[in-house]
């Protein structure tokens, strides 16, 4: 691997003046950073399922995402490999005598994604059921382990393929969508694929969750199949399983979570948003299953819930909140507003809570600053790190990482996580990346900030600071915080980008010469407004999948109704003009900042005719501009050789003209000819 690596690093260009270690993290070390994505604890609360995204190797395997292998960790921290290697294993689940670990896979000889299990003690996995036709999506044990509800889109029919094949596609484009369905199937293991009738259910049925007792059943639905209506118009029942009928419907308004019934089945708790403008689901809700009666269960939290699951045996929900930078897990009765902290902020960035049947342990994904997601265990007071997934990472040096803030010019609380470049010294001026988040509903926590499109360390060790700015409209500070950027794109949100770069260069921090900005989706519109309306202080972006004309936008996403009630609040016939100036094409005459754009090109949120239309407004006027496209990407990269393309596009950019202080464009030119003949030497 030792060739493969030097190869690449000459081939594409990336050795700078800097000469990079091996004790710090580079662009080859991006695509093989390994992280955990789901957690399961066992109903002993003894042994902790997890699945491990494993990127595929580059120049080597097939285009694809990452692998998701499946393993068990024990309380000391001792992993056993279930299922590893070129798989992809999802939705794990243990069955309630805690003898089997159910997972969704599609294996070589299966048609369509299958519902499989493997035992505790090991051994060869087992298919459980299969659907005639159609992919199982998502599934919920039942916790009496005789039974499975399974949703599922309808099985195509024979025809619609004949009648395909002669010629017949035409589309009517948000028309004729079908409805995924939920099926009741009894847990019985069948070779024979299976046909079960769909559970009568008006719409569209997006998420599922049994009773403890298995008699009910929480069904989430939605009016159709658009993503438009999955935000902001979906809503929670309480269905009989014997009668399949539903029983109680929650009224609520705006975005919807996850709900989960608690232990006894008395009480559902829902993550859902404060109003039908609220941009996020960080509210938490307490609702009585059989009234339906709903209320706010921490009124005017500061924060967002990000997760949540019941304590057995008593009235307790075990919640992780996402607060500024930081988060915390907290616990809470019913009955009261009040909750006490059992993993404070400054642990790790927790998701993904798993509680065993005996309330012994808790398990949860926790990253940070050094690490990407693993297992953590908390059993009391003690929270234990289980799983190691890049044990290379210890070896190498980190950067200084903090969480900062300070006022914009308007008085209003700004911030965001500074990494400090690697081996800074005090007085010295360095040059900065500021890669912006999307959203505008969300922020970036003070945890693990390395990806192929987040410099992070990476960009740390290239003598870069790199700072993730939290601006108005960011999530973890409360639902008003993040309303502070609606009705006026563009507007102040970004001037706080602004206020950030000055606030940094007066530290004595930043060369103000020497800024760039990044950001995909809402980050990605950021960029270009920073290449355009604010070009004197940005030297150089690169823009990912961004907004350039917000009346275009509009009639081209997939969200137009979620634009139109949590970001714009109007309509562009209202305010034409406005809409125009709030869009970098109509900037792009004054731009001075050199602007790398990057799109998937099969993109449904942000057309890649956005990109295209900013990259046509520069180029016609001889302006340093590229565009690149990664076809059958959408919005954002999810497979290896495309991410790795990304990053060695986006480095070179920076370093281009913020390191190498170039007046011309770098070659567009990427030899993976010569590293895809370097990686086959080294397989010799």
């Amino acid at each position: 691997m030792k060739l493969i690596k030097t190869t690449i690093a000459l081939a594409v260009g990336l050795v700078t003046s800097t000469a990079f270690a091996n004790d710090t993290i580079t662009i080859e070390d991006i695509p093989k950073i390994q992280s955990v994505g789901q957690t399961a604890v066992d109903p002993e609360g003894e042994l902790v399922a997890f699945t491990r995204s494993v990127p595929r190797e580059l120049y080597i395997d097939a285009n694809g995402t990452n692998y998701s292998e499946l393993y068990v960790v024990d309380d000391k921290g001792v992993e056993r490999p279930f299922i590893t290697g070129k798989v992809s294993v999802r939705s794990i689940q243990w069955s309630a005598d805690g003898d089997y670990i159910y997972f969704l896979t599609k294996k070589k000889t299966d048609k369509f994604t299958s519902l499989y299990r493997i035992a505790a003690n090991g051994g060869e996995s087992q298919k459980v059921l299969s659907l005639d036709g159609t992919s199982i999506s998502s599934y919920k044990l039942n916790p009496n382990g005789k039974q499975v509800a399974i949703l599922a889109m309808p099985a195509k029919d024979k025809t619609e393929k004949e009648l395909k094949k002669l010629g017949f596609m035409a589309e009517v484009y948000e028309l004729g969508l079908k409805n995924k369905q939920l099926h009741l199937v009894d847990l019985v293991q069948s070779e024979k694929a299976l046909k079960p009738a769909a559970v009568e259910i008006e719409g569209y049925v997006s998420d599922i969750n049994f009773s403890d007792e298995g008699d009910k059943l929480l069904v989430k639905t939605q009016p159709t199949a658009l993503i438009d209506d999955k935000y902001m118009k979906s809503q929670w029942h309480v269905m009989d399983v014997a009668s399949q009928k539903i029983t109680t419907s929650f009224k609520t308004e705006g975005k919807l979570g996850a709900a989960e019934f608690s232990y006894e089945g008395d009480y559902v708790a829902i993550l859902g948003a404060e109003d039908k403008h609220d941009p996020a689901t960080g509210r938490l809700y307490l609702a009585n299953a059989k009234t339906g009666e709903i209320e706010e269960w921490i009124p005017n939290f500061m924060g967002h819930i990000g997760d949540f699951e019941w304590a057995n045996r008593r009235n307790t929900l075990n919640f992780v909140a996402n607060v500024g930078a930081e988060s915390f897990v907290g616990q809470i009765k019913v009955g009261s507003n009040k909750y006490k902290k059992i993993v404070k902020e400054g642990k790790l960035i927790a998701s993904n809570l798993s509680v065993s049947d005996s309330d012994k342990t808790i398990v949860l994904r926790g990253n940070t600053d050094k690490h990407p997601n693993e297992v953590f265990m908390l059993r009391g007071k003690k929270t234990k790190r289980l799983s190691d997934s890049n044990d290379w990472l210890n070896d190498k040096r980190f950067a200084k990482q903090e969480n900062i803030s300070f006022k914009a010019r308007d008085g209003v609380e700004i911030g965001g996580v500074l990494i400090y470049p690697l081996d800074y010294q005090e007085g010295k001026r360095y040059p900065l990346i500021m890669a912006v988040h999307g959203g505008p509903e969300s922020h970036d926590k003070d945890g693990w900030l390395t990806s192929y499109s987040d410099p992070g360390q990476m960009g740390a060790a290239r003598g870069y600071a790199v700072f993730y700015p939290n601006y108005r409209g960011s999530t973890g500070k409360g639902v008003d915080y993040s309303k502070l950027g609606q009705g006026d794109y563009a507007g102040k949100e970004f001037d706080d980008l602004v206020d950030m770069k000055n606030h940094l260069v007066e530290m004595g921090l930043v060369d103000s010469k020497r800024v760039g900005i990044t950001g995909g989706s809402y980050g990605g519109y950021a960029s270009a407004w920073g290449a355009t309306k604010l070009t004197e202080h940005f030297a150089a972006s690169v823009m990912f999948v961004g907004v350039t004309n917000q009346l275009s936008k509009f009639g081209t996403t997939d969200i137009s109704n979620e634009m139109y009630l949590v970001h714009a609040r109007s309509y562009p016939w209202e305010k034409w003009q406005w809409y125009l100036e709030r869009s970098p094409i109509y900037w792009a005459g004054q731009s001075e900042t050199p602007l790398l754009i990057m799109h998937g090109k099969d993109d449904p949120r942000v057309h890649p005719a956005q990109s295209m239309e900013l990259y046509r407004y520069m180029k016609v006027q001889g302006k340093d501009v590229r565009l690149v496209y990664y076809p059958g990407e959408g919005h954002g990269n999810r497979k290896v050789a495309a991410q790795y393309d990304y990053s060695i596009r986006l480095m070179r950019w920076m370093d281009n003209y913020l390191i190498d202080g170039k007046k011309t464009m770098p070659t567009y030119e990427i030899d993976h000819a010569a590293n895809l003949k370097a990686a086959k030497e080294a397989k010799k």
